[in-house]
């Protein structure tokens, strides 16, 4: 991984888990579910914990995303992966919020209807997951499958959703 002038971590305590926030240079590169990090990484040597003002607005994003008050962030992202991946995560972008997508319709969006397996694999490797919404994204039959942070987050992520863009508020 190649060192930038600004790299920076913090936690943020969502209502699904502890969420480790990196900035690249006043872009959000990651954001991890804490329990599914691999135990020998060690950000310190390369990142240094902060709360810049980049993050904290980050945070503050996350909070109103939470509460129903947000459902489109406004974040400059710096995802790191393939051209593909990088392809397909750009695409789930557009999926509206409380709106689900097959992962045949997403391979469609990016003009790749063969792709589906290929897009289930880059949506496995999102680095950025909620920002980047691959919990939209569902079985063809309407089943919940994969999703790097657990069924129980998706779930529970369509859920918030579904019920913030229907006005429930409990």
């Amino acid at each position: 991984m190649a060192v930038f002038s600004s790299q920076f971590y913090c936690f943020y305590p969502s209502p699904l888990g502890q969420i480790r926030l990196i900035e690249i240079q006043e872009h959000l590169s990651q954001a991890d579910f804490v329990e599914d990090l691999p135990q020998a990484e060690n950000i310190s040597e390369t990142f240094k914990e902060s709360y810049s003002a980049f993050l904290l607005t980050v945070c503050q994003q996350l909070d109103e995303y939470f509460t129903g008050i947000r459902q489109k962030f406004d974040l400059k992202l710096k995802p790191q992966g393939t051209a593909f991946q990088c392809s397909a995560w750009n695409a789930l972008l557009r999926v509206p919020y409380g709106e689900t997508w097959s992962y045949l319709q997403h391979a469609q969006e990016i003009k790749n209807p063969k792709a589906v397996r290929a897009i289930g694999q880059a949506n496995a490797r999102n680095p950025i997951p909620i920002i980047i919404p691959c919990h939209r994204v569902i079985g063809k039959n309407g089943e919940l499958t994969g999703y790097a942070g657990g069924l129980g987050r998706k779930a529970q992520l369509l859920e918030l959703e579904r019920r913030f863009k229907h006005g429930q508020k409990n």
